[in-house]
């Protein structure tokens, strides 16, 4: 099947609950047997089988598998895992993964809860964690140890957009006997297949474009068959479940992420390119756009993007026209999270520990909602022009 179609029919089991469409929520803790034997025999397929039989709420439910099979198929891995927010994903998975005296790589542009649990969680776990830059593809073997077990990805980089050459350095992590996990939150299940491209284990805030509404959150994490008894097991000794409702939610936001993501990737590369024209802009990263450092990556790699980007302003615009430029904006939500139905807009400061982030200006970023793009435009428009006039 094509993707759009997965989208709409992956994980749906119709036969199994009298024809309905969507499979029920079912919300649930206590799971009662028939009898002793019954009772047995799920007690073994719940500690054997990937996909036990209904036990209790905590090891899922219809509900939570028919997501989970969905994005497992999508994303081209074995099995998926759910969690209630994408940085619940992103520790599990790195938790599965690592060990007292190991060594961690991360890239310098990564998602900032993850800077900040290599700073707390991992640090006291004994985990040496190291921030590289972004662009060092096969450049990265000089950075592996023997003791290296984990190479932390994401592409493109949260706030500044970098692309990286997944390919290259999977095969050096690999080389070395380390596990890739990569962020895929802007690349989606549809744009990026990350199993292709060598990560062993994929991690989705599906806050963002699966649930698509700002109204849950989510998280799920994908596994390759050689490591998906690691992701299970950590799963299940922290006790991480995501809700049957917003398991629910996620599933119904992802029968139309394709649909979605289309106005999204359109209305995103037109702002940005009428973001590149205004003269108090010096940068605009989108990887998208042909003069992206990351756009030979993107174009290799991705089949699309999404309304995730982030722009530069000169030095020049100081804190008085910076907050004029977001108090004039009407569409544009100041606030954070992303991939829901409207604009958003967030002041950042990439922080940098491996690398220098070369601008003085103020920057921001922006995710580009359904709304028509030439009103977007517009209400942007009147945000410089309250710059240029304060």
């Amino acid at each position: 099947m094509k993707p759009d179609t997965a989208l709409v029919h992956a994980g749906r089991h119709p036969e199994l609950f009298q024809g309905a469409v969507n499979p029920p929520v079912y919300r649930t803790s206590t799971v009662l047997a028939a009898d002793l034997a019954e009772w047995d025999a799920k007690q073994a397929q719940a500690a054997t089988e990937d996909e036990p039989a209904l036990f209790y709420g905590r090891y899922g439910t219809p509900t939570t598998r028919s997501l989970l099979e969905a994005v497992a198929e999508l994303e081209g891995g074995y099995r998926s895992y759910a969690y209630p927010s994408g940085i619940a994903a992103c520790t599990t998975a790195i938790l599965a993964c690592v060990a007292a005296g190991d060594h961690m790589l991360v890239p310098d542009s990564v998602y900032g809860p993850i800077r900040r649990v290599a700073g707390t969680l991992l640090k006291r776990m004994q985990v040496a964690v190291e921030f590289y830059d972004p662009a060092l593809g096969p450049g990265i073997e000089a950075l592996m140890r023997t003791n290296t077990s984990v190479v932390y990805v994401e592409a493109p980089g949260s706030l500044t957009f970098e692309m990286q050459d997944i390919p290259a350095i999977a095969a050096v992590a690999h080389r070395h006997g380390a596990v890739v996990i990569m962020d895929n939150t802007w690349g989606t299940p549809l744009y990026f297949k990350p199993f292709v491209h060598g990560v062993d284990i994929s991690i989705q805030a599906a806050t963002k474009y699966i649930v698509g509404h700002s109204d849950a959150l989510l998280g799920v994490a994908t596994a390759t068959r050689e490591l998906y008894g690691r992701l299970k097991a950590t799963t299940g000794d922290l006790g991480q479940i995501a809700s049957p409702d917003d398991c629910y939610i996620g599933q119904r936001g992802l029968r139309t992420m394709h649909v979605r993501l289309e106005r999204h990737w359109a209305n995103g590369v037109a702002v940005a390119q009428w973001l590149k024209q205004q003269p108090e802009v010096v940068r605009v990263m989108h990887p998208a756009l042909p003069d992206d450092p990351g756009h030979a990556l993107w174009k290799r790699d991705f089949t699309g993007a999404c309304g995730l980007f982030a722009f530069v302003m000169d030095a020049s615009v100081n804190e008085e026209k910076r907050h004029a430029f977001v108090t004039a904006l009407n569409l544009f939500g100041l606030g954070g999270s992303w991939g829901g139905y409207e604009s958003l807009i967030m002041p950042v400061q990439p922080p940098r520990t491996a690398t220098v982030w070369p601008h003085q200006g103020p920057c921001f970023r922006v995710h580009v909602g359904l709304e028509h793009v030439d009103d977007l435009i517009a209400d942007l428009d009147r945000a410089f022009q309250a710059i240029r006039t304060s």
